[in-house]
């Protein structure tokens, strides 16, 4: 292993150097390692590893972007496998939180769900009513029309923080008024 690290920082201290075909076997070299190392990476984190080729990609790109950044005093490895390291967690933020299961699998074994309760549409509207003016606006702005924060503070003339703060308590009363009844 520690061999393998010093061919791959010599090959990159010649590539810095202007030596193209050392360029190209660096990157021959590392790309296996860090597809597998992408594997691993959406695997242990439930992703579909059929994604790790776009990482892979990614991580090329940025070693070839930022070669100009990496220190030829210091190994390459530790650099290389920062990058990639960064590059995964990108892509893990990127596709938020899912976990992939295929619904085939457990078609047998979940039941049927009857639909949670929800409050009727006149229900709602006559709670939005009660609710103070500027809570009610702003709600509408952001559930109903679907406006950015950004552009309900333009619209109303307040800071996007006082939007929000109407929002949660707008939501908060709703929600409280709605589980009253």
């Amino acid at each position: 292993m520690r061999e393998r690290e010093d061919d791959w920082t010599a090959l990159m201290r010649a590539a810095i150097s202007g030596d193209g075909a050392a360029y190209h076997r660096l990157l021959k070299a590392v790309t296996p390692v860090l597809r597998a190392a992408a594997k691993r990476g959406l695997a242990r984190a439930g992703q579909p590893v059929d994604q790790s080729e776009d990482i892979v990609q990614d991580i090329l790109l940025a070693v070839h972007l930022k070669r100009h950044t990496w220190d030829a005093n210091a190994p390459f490895a530790p650099w290389l496998f920062a990058i990639a390291r960064n590059k995964l967690i990108d892509s893990l933020r990127r596709r938020g939180r899912r976990v992939f299961v295929n619904i085939d699998d457990f078609a047998e074994v979940l039941p049927g769900e009857a639909a949670p309760e929800t409050a009727p549409a006149t229900e709602v509207a006559a709670q939005l009513q009660s609710l103070p003016v500027r809570q009610r606006q702003v709600l509408q702005s952001i559930a109903v029309e679907s406006a950015s924060i950004k552009d309900t503070a333009k619209k109303f003339a307040m800071s996007e923080g006082a939007v929000r703060v109407a929002l949660h308590r707008g939501l908060a009363s709703l929600t409280a008024k709605l589980r009253e009844h």
